[in-house]
């Protein structure tokens, strides 16, 4: 590899690094293409991919990097195994954090090879199109390849119409937020050049599943796009990572890409969820009056309420940590004693926080502020505090 002029354009067969262009030969590199596959329990799929792999790309200099997110079946140490015996086999093992997006993009940047291809686990992809999708990307007139089922010759495979049409939903919901024409921006199957990824990479946000979303959203520029048809295939073993809250990763992708810039999604998430914790407490404070009213009458019904408010208060706090841990923090979510632990200090930091409402509140409605300008400012500083601390304390980022 030799470095090029500084009027030297950036094409395919050249990368940036340090700010200098570099032009390659892909005769001389270890791996011209690296297939990144992140993994969550697929031990026994790594050494089917590595196979189908091997048949596909022949005559191509490849390396797979699988990145797994410390699997239960111990799908790393597996993939390590494969390693020892074939250097084109490698493994991040990521500990503490999860995220099939953040997964591929601590994939891409753990690779040198000059064109990347992104392909799930689970043998649903076909690899049999990568030589196809990389003589496509190394002509140099696009940016980025995508496997395609909407296109003449792809398909959806056994999927019902349920499912076809969410997902044809999404696809119209993700070609009004990007720049770029896509005709599956769904795909979890693409191939990108090393330039354009690295272009975008400081507007990734990392969130959810959907990479190629966040790439083609992130991108400075709109990207050169090529699609080749596939037919989506059934997995092979384990089960399908999609679970109920992809939708909500994904509403969460798509709020990030319009409003991220002014307002972090965390921060949306988490206040959406105090807004429903509003409704939980009042509700629990209502039944749980009218309970203790009907058992012991109207006689001492100020001692009622306060039980009542406190019950009200120890629940809506809890519904609203649960509900945090699974949607806004579900990429550090908290298990075991570590959720009875974060449960702790969560109370603790809502308990400060709700001191705070009160001494703004009335700080405010003392100097003739309006009564709902001092209660929203209020809540708006305890919303800031609980957030702010939560994620020190509660959701500490660990790795």
């Amino acid at each position: 590899m030799t470095e090029a002029l500084d009027d030297s354009p950036v094409g395919a067969n050249s990368v940036i690094a340090d700010g200098k262009s570099f032009v390659f030969e892909t005769g001389m590199l270890p791996a011209e293409l690296s297939v990144v596959v992140p993994t969550y329990n697929e031990a026994k799929n790594a050494p089917l991919i590595v196979a189908a792999l091997s048949r596909a790309l022949v005559g191509i200099r490849w390396e797979v990097v699988f990145v797994d997110d410390d699997s239960p079946d111990g799908t790393a140490s597996h993939a390590r195994a494969l390693a020892l015996g074939d250097p084109r086999v490698r493994v991040v093992h990521r500990y503490g954090r999860r995220g099939l997006a953040s997964a591929c993009v601590e994939g891409i940047l753990a690779t040198a090879a000059p064109y990347v291809a992104i392909m799930d686990g689970d043998m649903q992809h076909d690899e049999t199109i990568l030589p196809q999708m990389l003589d496509r990307l190394s002509k140099g007139d696009v940016d980025l390849v995508v496997g395609s089922r909407y296109v003449e010759g792809g398909g959806m495979g056994d999927w019902n119409k349920r499912r076809v049409a969410m997902s044809r939903f999404a696809t119209m919901l993700a070609n009004r937020l990007t720049k770029t024409a896509i005709g599956d921006p769904m795909s979890g199957f693409f191939m990108i050049a090393r330039a354009p990824f690295m272009a975008a990479l400081p507007g990734l946000s990392s969130i959810g599943f959907k990479i190629l979303l966040d790439i083609a959203a992130s991108s400075p520029t709109p990207l050169r796009v090529a699609e080749v048809p596939f037919t989506f295939r059934n997995r092979q073993h384990g089960e399908s990572k999609l679970d109920g809250l992809v939708l909500w990763e994904y509403l969460q992708l798509l709020i990030d890409k319009a409003f991220g810039h002014i307002v972090p999604v965390r921060f949306i998430s988490f206040a959406l969820v105090g807004g429903s914790g509003v409704f939980v407490h009042f509700f629990v404070l209502t039944v749980t009056l009218e309970t203790l009213l009907a058992i012991n009458g109207a006689s001492l019904e100020g001692r009622w309420f306060v039980i009542a408010q406190g019950a009200a208060t120890l629940v809506a706090t809890t519904t609203n940590f649960l509900l945090n841990n699974l949607l806004t923090y579900r990429d550090q979510r908290l298990k075991g004693a570590k959720l009875v632990w974060g449960w702790i200090t969560f109370n603790l930091v809502c308990g400060f926080g709700f001191a705070a409402n009160v001494g703004v509140a009335s700080w405010l409605y003392q100097r003739h502020n309006y009564l709902i300008v001092s209660a929203l400012a209020g809540i708006a500083v305890t919303t800031v505090w609980n957030y702010a601390m939560s994620s020190i304390f509660t959701w500490r980022k660990r790795g």
